[in-house]
This record gives C-alpha cells, structure tokens and sequence, in this order.
C-alpha cells in the first residue's frame, strides 16, 4: 500500500501542474491585444459588426467561463475549432504533428549523441572542463539557425536552405531536409544538457567507491560502465524529458527559419490571427511532454537503485542536477 502510494505522489503532482499549465496558457492568451473578432473584421466593419463577430465566435463570453469550456474539452479530447478556418484542431494538429515527431525525434538523437561525447570526454577529464558548453548554452537559437545555414547551407552547399515537404509527403524520405532545423535545436540542447550532466558527472567522480576502482587499477571505461553511469540514470532522464519539452517549444522557430511544415509553423500562424484554439493547443503541447516526460521519469527512479553496494539511490543522486 506504502509503494503503491509513493507512485501515486508524482501522477497527483503531474496533474496539479497540468491544470497549473492550463491556467497559464489560457491567462497568457487572454493577453494577447486583439482577438480573432477584431482581426477578422478590423478596418472593414463597424463596431456593431465586431460585436456580431466576437459572439458569434464565443468571445463575449466572460473569461472564467470559457476557461472552463476549454477545460472540461480537453478533458473530454475535444482540443476545439479554429476560429480562422472551423476546422477542428485536432485534425490541424494531426495534419502537421507527425512532421514535428521526427524532427523532435531527430534532433532529440542528435542531442544525445552530442552529449554523450561531451561527458565522455570530461569523464576523461576528471570531470574538469565545460566552458566550451556553456558558452553554447548561452547562444540564442536563431544565432545557431543562422551559422549553420551559411555554413551547411551555403558556403559548403552540402544542405538545402529550406526544408519544405511536398504535399503528402515525409521527412524522412528526404534526411538531408531533416538536417538544418534538426542540428538548430540540438546544440544548444545538447550544451545545456552537458552543462546540467557535468555537475552530477563531478559529483559521482568524487565518491569514494569511484576513487576505489581507480586505485585498483580498473579500465577507465569500465569504471564508467560499472561505477559512474548508474548514478547518472536518473538525472539523465530527467534532461532528458527536460530537453524533449524544450525541443517541441523550439520546434516554431526552426520550423519558421527553414520553412519546415510542423506544428511550430503551424503556431506562428495561428498567432498573426489570433486563433486562441491553435494557440492554446500549441502551447500546450510542449508542457504536456515536459510533465509525462518528468513522470515516467520519477517513476523510473523511484524503482531503479544503484546497483553493487553502499550508496544513493538513483533518484538521490539525480537531485544534484
């Protein structure tokens, strides 16, 4: 009964901050000047007819209760209609998400492999180093979408400039169109990811039982294997699902930048015309994989523990990222 209620603890939690994101989503809308009533019909209508429009649309409602429609449709999977075309979002959503899984999916390989070799090389290190990451931490994206592109793009030509998908058709019947958005989000991923591992990475490096192998002379990378990485299981997955959260928020400015059809672009449109569904479900999106991310994450380390004797568990020594 004590276990079971221990894996209840982090889902209570993931919901409460579900709602939490909710509320701020739909606040943080609520703020944006204008409305799609007002856009739809600015310049071409007098007051009377904007008035007609915004409750025609639903927008005279007050806010309270359409924060509750809202709600109580996401709890049903009803994500709403767009207010500048009456299709449902959802099937807005269905037509570009699958764009945007590979791409996330990309870039998320691409950030793992890049970390993976950065630690690496501060293991061999003793855990020392790390400038070169945080300084690419601190890089704004568009400074990376922008380097690559002259770079990859073109001075060398060995990528195309845009990434437009024809109509119908996939990524990854084209890899090379995958490569610009998907290197864009991965290195500043990649640089903060290495920036939070490096202080786990240090303070495994400084346990006894990890300065013990050493003296006995044990290969470095099986001291990595048997002494060090199952001690970083758990704070990397907690970037990880960090870092898949951030990726699908990245994804509407890389998507922009290169022309890539996914849901990002798909955002940015919705903002020039104020269409508060497509807005709400966008932003809601990278929220809903940051906090399932953060739980399978909990719960992972709630049940793995070190293995080979004395120490924290996982979820302790992940508490140092």
């Amino acid at each position: 009964m004590r276990t079971a209620g221990r894996a209840l603890r982090p889902a209570g939690r993931a919901a409460a901050l579900a709602v939490a994101a909710t509320a701020v989503v739909f606040t943080a809308t609520e703020l944006l000047p204008g409305d799609a009533g007002e856009l739809r019909t600015a310049g071409r209508a007098s007051d009377e007819d904007v008035a007609a429009e915004r409750e025609r649309l639903g927008l005279d409602r007050p806010a309270a209760v359409r924060y509750l429609d809202w709600l109580s449709g996401l709890i049903r999977g009803d994500l709403g209609h767009s207010l500048a075309g009456g299709k449902p979002v959802a099937t807005l959503f269905a037509e570009r998400l699958p764009a945007t899984v590979v791409l996330v999916a990309a870039a998320l390989a691409v950030t793992a492999l890049l970390t993976a070799t950065a630690l690496t090389v501060a293991y061999l290190r003793g855990g020392r180093g790390g400038s070169a990451a945080t300084g690419l931490a601190a890089v704004p994206q568009p400074v990376h979408a922008a380097v690559l592109g002259a770079v990859l793009a073109g001075l060398l030509g060995w990528l195309p400039p845009v990434s437009l998908l024809p109509p119908g058709g996939s990524p990854l019947a084209d890899p090379r169109l995958l490569a610009l958005p998907a290197l864009t989000l991965a290195l500043p991923s990649a640089a903060f990811a290495t920036v939070l591992l490096r202080g786990a990475l240090a303070d495994t490096l400084r346990r006894p039982h990890v300065a013990d192998a050493r003296l006995r002379g044990l290969p470095a990378p099986l001291v990595l294997h048997r002494h060090v990485l199952p001690f970083l299981y758990a704070p990397a997955l907690q970037v990880t699902a960090l870092l898949a959260g951030g990726l699908v928020a990245g994804t509407a400015l890389a998507e922009t930048l290169f022309g890539y059809p996914g849901t990002g672009q798909l955002l940015v449109s919705a903002v020039a015309v104020r269409d508060v569904p497509v807005i709400q479900a966008a932003a809601l999106l990278p929220a809903a994989v940051l906090l399932l991310g953060m739980l399978l994450a909990d719960l992972a380390a709630r049940r793995t523990t070190v293995p080979g004797g004395p120490g924290p568990s996982v979820a302790t020594a992940g508490r140092t990222v």
